[in-house]
């Protein structure tokens, strides 16, 4: 998901997108310890996107914080 993708989402589906990577992450982590997990470089592009995502749910939140 790009940034600009995120950036049209709201702050509720932005929550259930940072869990559902996180679950995805966390099934990938359990894969690769027992090496079922053929393309490694993905939990990294996961990451990059919960970060991601985070930081834009922080912008929308200081966003409305200070317009209200």
């Amino acid at each position: 998901m790009t940034a600009k993708e995120t950036r049209d989402l709201s702050v509720t589906e932005l929550d259930t997108k940072i869990r559902e990577a996180r679950e995805q992450l966390i099934q990938l982590r359990l894969r690769k310890q027992t090496g079922q997990v053929e393309k490694t470089h993905t939990l990294r592009a996961i990451r990059k996107d919960v970060a991601r995502m985070e930081t834009i749910r922080a912008e929308k939140s200081r966003a409305a914080a200070k317009a209200a």
